[in-house]
């Protein structure tokens, strides 16, 4: 039986009695792969390596899906049947089944019809960041801090590598359907941009957020802030640096972190005419990339906050602003928005227009935030990690946070799925 209210089917969603087939995928180990691996065997693509990629997606991703759903069974029953975290599950159990029944690819034709259905099942799995969030913050006080944080880790990072390959794939699709085939050494192989700019993607990160409204921030608790120009940024360091990464990897990360710093600076600052700069450190070592932002906006320390890592956490015990109503009411938007959260920049700037001027992709109708659901911080720290990097919040309480950002350079750390 279920309770009013949760997801019709919940009971045969739980489907711990229809296990054979799932405990045949989740007794398989991951395949894990480097970023130089999908860079080299994506940059000479022809049609038989694109259907050779194909099936491993076919193959793979079940895999990974029935790990997670071995995840969600193990939870409490009365978390697993709570209403968001049961959406999840039925969402993950008809995404394994219908990839596990899919045939073996054989065409390029098959393989087209492969990527839309695929594509159908990414944008059908849009809402499960903001439906995880809120049925795990609902169900935080039956589970203790590790164990819900573990959790969410593991399933977030679990989804980013289902994207990765996923959409590594169509765009791998899409070149070798191109006309033009001569572009075999382009600077992107897939998603992928093997000569990434870090200042390019700062510079495009800051002008997004800087056609912000400027009372943005404001609410019914802020009150009032000034009017003031948004901070500058100040980019310093090894300016030129370029590096194979992902790109909707990297400006995420600057974006949400960026984001942050506009916003604590203005609001520990309401009334100032100016308000201080922000500035980005870049550093390139023979095997990391760094970024250092560092802003004057007080810090991050608070009440709520005893410690820098707790804005990572899932748990209320430790973030007491997964249980706030204002934060519970805007994941619950999110989550019934058709729209979804797929944890990018692109779906919070709206649709491109070329610059007229300087030629550069701006958005045309501003910048449309996400309401402030807690997920920014915590999906840029999972990014960050997810090829084994790094990211830590150092706060300067009274005055400011200093962040810092190690992305490896050489692209031969495997992806950071959890078995």
């Amino acid at each position: 039986m279920y309770r009013q209210g949760t997801t019709r089917g919940v009971s045969s969603a739980v489907h711990f009695y229809q296990a054979r087939q799932l405990e045949a995928y989740a007794s398989k180990p991951a395949t894990r792969l480097t970023l130089r691996q999908l860079v080299f065997f994506g940059k000479y693509m022809n049609e038989e390596r694109l259907i050779k990629s194909a099936n491993y997606v076919r193959t793979e991703l079940p895999i990974r899906i029935a790990h997670r759903l071995r995840d969600m069974q193990a939870l409490p029953y009365v978390v697993v049947t709570q209403e968001w975290v049961a959406k999840v599950y039925e969402l993950y159990w008809s995404a394994f089944d219908k990839f596990r029944r899919y045939p073996e690819i054989t065409t390029v034709e098959e393989n087209d019809a492969f990527c839309v259905f695929v594509r159908e099942l990414l944008d059908d799995h849009k809402s499960v960041i903001p439906n995880l969030s809120l049925g795990l913050s609902l169900s935080s006080p039956y589970l203790l801090p590790d164990r819900l944080d573990t959790f969410m880790r593991r399933m977030l990072v679990s989804r980013i590598s289902r994207r990765v390959l996923a959409e590594h794939h169509i765009a791998l699709t899409k070149f070798v359907k191109s006309q033009d085939r001569s572009l075999q050494a382009h600077e992107d192989v897939g998603i992928i941009s093997t000569e990434l700019s870090v200042q390019d993607s700062i510079d495009r990160c800051v002008r997004y957020l800087r056609r912000r409204p400027r009372d943005v921030e404001e609410d019914a608790l802020t009150g009032p802030l000034s009017d003031a120009d948004w901070s500058e940024v100040i980019v310093d360091g090894h300016k030129d640096t370029r590096f194979a990464y992902i790109r909707e990897h990297l400006e995420y990360i600057i974006f949400e972190l960026l984001k942050n710093s506009f916003r604590a600076t203005r609001l520990q600052h309401p009334t100032s005419n100016t308000l201080p700069p922000i500035r980005v450190t870049v550093v390139a070592s023979d095997n990391d990339v760094y970024l250092r932002i560092s802003d004057q906006g007080g810090g991050l320390v608070s009440g709520e906050i005893k410690s820098p890592s707790d804005l990572f956490s899932f748990s209320h015990v430790r973030n007491a602003t997964r249980l706030a109503a204002a934060r519970l009411g805007a994941l619950r938007t999110v989550s019934s928005s058709e729209h979804g959260m797929r944890a990018t920049v692109s779906e919070q700037v709206g649709r491109w227009e070329p610059d007229p001027e300087s030629g550069a992709d701006v958005p045309a109708d501003g910048v449309n935030p996400h309401p402030r659901i807690g997920i920014g911080l915590p999906m840029s720290n999972i990014y960050a990690t997810y090829f084994g990097g790094s990211l830590d919040l150092v706060s300067l309480d009274g005055y400011g946070t200093d962040v810092y950002v190690r992305l490896p350079k050489l692209g031969k750390n495997l992806e950071g799925i959890e078995l």
